[in-house]
């Protein structure tokens, strides 16, 4: 390497730093060998190197959160002062002390230290530290979850950089009042970057990372048995329950498919290759491996995979085969809810009667293609509703409920009628169910409020597989909508010793619901692709000689 007389004193200067009155005939009389010159430049680059490592390097120690129900006010043993008002470490030298972490930044006094967002492993899957949360227990036929204390976690999001932490839970998360957040931060329940929180004034920046310790309840769900039809190390097939949705979100949890399956079964690290709404029935399937999720994802976008549902519809269905073409366009990404618009996507349903008992008919259903409420939307359109539908055969829908595509309301007024539908009926199980996962009183009132959540929610495709703990929760309609009908009498069949002095819901005093409630009459009734066939047996309300005495 040659390097040039000037470039020799600067790479010199830059590794034996002198001072400027020294420096007088230095570079003339210094001219270093060759081998000099390649160990210096040796020297510099490691130098160098080892500087950018430092720079990138993650904080050695993270201080320890508070456990649910301590205080944040940790004192320090010789001093008597919470460590984080303790003032922050003389700087010393000329170049000032820089702090591990923070890329060589010094921090001015009073400023916050934020640590750098962490880049998450896609590849986390749940585990049995996350099974352990709790506990199953059944009762009056259901299964149901014992309350838990339950970490929901957020980056700070672009419009809360600014404000509060006051204002933010003023504006955003209502589902709880002030005093609760001033009281749980007491507790040490609110943590900014792993800190707890004492005073909610203090200003959030970018990259603050947020944890809220809650409280948490599931519903209840069916206590129908998970069946496993199938699992020979590629392919797992399950006769899935209604009520019960296939992997978290919104209040749901540990009564879950994947968890159910995790628990119960040892089973883990699956991927989903459909879905089914939570309050469907039927086969469902997972990949076990990663090689034979793509052979199937691949299937189902070729459609070569056969689907056949069955349902029971409102009314005498026509004889024969009738096929359905109308587009289908969501009304709502944020809960899935669709309706026939010529400006939807294109979608086809081929249906046929099986039976027809004086009332309702036993229909059954071949999507030929796969949107959103696909069967549901196109039945409804027909004016043959699934029977107990809580959605598209709603009254919210207009006099025809929707028949034909007549609706007579704009997309927001349909939203907000349907949550008074179910909120003037006092039916708090169905709100929890309308939506997919996400509240339908947000998207009726046009409020963008948001739970402590992880902002990186991983799609439905892979949530099951590659969600990690905080990836895949949000608050439900019935977090917001339930608080109404809070009831002063705390007798709440909370089972004992896992109440909790600062939970709403502890307080609150709901029945049980109804199985009408928790099972829609739509099932899936067999998968097919090339080489395989996967089925499960005809629901009870599915046979011919069935009827129903619920409904009219």
């Amino acid at each position: 390497m040659h390097v040039r007389g000037s470039a020799r004193s600067s790479l010199l200067l830059s590794l034996f730093p002198v001072p400027k009155s020294h420096l007088t005939g230095f570079v003339c009389c210094f001219i270093p060998s060759r081998d000099i010159i390649r160990t210096l430049s040796g020297k510099f680059i490691h130098l160098w190197s080892r500087r950018g490592t430092e720079t990138m390097e993650q904080p050695e120690t993270v201080p320890e959160a508070a456990s649910v129900g301590d205080t944040a006010e940790t004192e320090d043993a010789n001093t008597g002062k919470r460590k984080h008002e303790e003032a922050d470490p003389p700087e010393t030298g000329g170049r000032g002390k820089r702090r591990r972490g923070a890329g060589g930044k010094k921090l001015r006094p009073g400023e916050r230290y934020i640590p750098p967002p962490q880049k998450r492993n896609p590849g986390i899957s749940f585990s049995q530290e996350h099974f352990k949360e709790t506990s199953y227990y059944f009762e009056g036929g259901l299964r149901k979850v014992f309350p838990y204390y339950f970490d929901f976690k957020t980056y700070c999001k672009g419009r809360w950089i600014g404000k509060s932490l006051l204002e933010v839970f003023k504006s955003e998360f209502r589902a709880e009042s002030i005093e609760y957040y001033e009281r749980a931060a007491k507790e040490g329940r609110i943590r900014l970057n792993e800190t707890p929180v004492e005073d909610l004034s203090v200003v959030l920046r970018n990259n603050d990372h947020m944890r809220n310790t809650v409280h948490r309840h599931e519903p209840p769900v069916i206590g129908t048995p998970l069946e496993i039809l199938v699992d020979d190390g590629e392919v797992l097939v399950v006769d899935k329950p209604a009520s019960i949705p296939v992997h978290p979100c919104g209040r749901f949890r540990h009564n879950t498919v994947i968890f159910i399956l995790g628990k119960e079964h040892g089973v883990s690290e699956l991927h989903t290759v459909h879905r089914l709404d939570r309050l469907t029935s039927g086969v469902l399937l997972f990949a076990r491996t990663l090689e034979k999720s793509k052979k199937l994802d691949q299937m189902v976008r070729d459609r070569q995979l056969e689907k056949e549902y069955v349902c029971r519809v409102e009314g005498e269905f026509p004889e024969g085969e009738l096929i359905c073409e109308e587009p289908i366009l969501v009304v709502s990404f944020k809960i899935g809810l669709c309706r026939v618009d010529p400006k939807g996507k294109e979608c086809r349903t081929v249906f046929q009667r099986l039976s027809f008992n004086g009332k309702t008919s036993v229909v059954r259903c071949l999507p030929l293609t796969g949107r959103t409420h696909q069967i549901r939307v196109h039945l409804q359109y027909l004016g043959f509703p699934i029977l107990n539908d809580p959605i598209y055969g709603s009254h919210a829908w207009g006099p025809h409920r929707g028949k034909g595509g007549l609706v007579g309301k704009s997309d927001e007024e349909l939203l907000q009628a349907l949550v008074e539908e179910h909120r003037s009926q006092e039916d708090l199980h169905l709100l929890d169910l309308m939506g997919d996962c996400v509240g339908v009183q947000r998207e009726a009132e046009k409020v963008e409020k948001t739970d402590l959540t992880q902002a990186e929610n991983s799609s439905e495709k892979e949530i099951s597989s590659k969600a990690s703990l905080e990836e895949s929760q949000s608050l439900e309609t019935a977090d917001i909508v339930g608080n109404q009908s809070k009831a002063a009498d705390s007798t709440q069949k909370t089972p004992p010793g896992t109440r909790d002095h600062l939970c709403s819901e502890c307080k609150l005093v709901r029945p049980d619901p109804t199985k009408e409630e928790l099972v829609m009459y739509l099932h899936a009734l067999r998968y097919k692709g090339p080489d395989f066939e996967y089925s499960t047996q005809l629901p009870d309300w599915a046979k011919e000689d069935w009827q129903d005495t619920g409904f009219s």
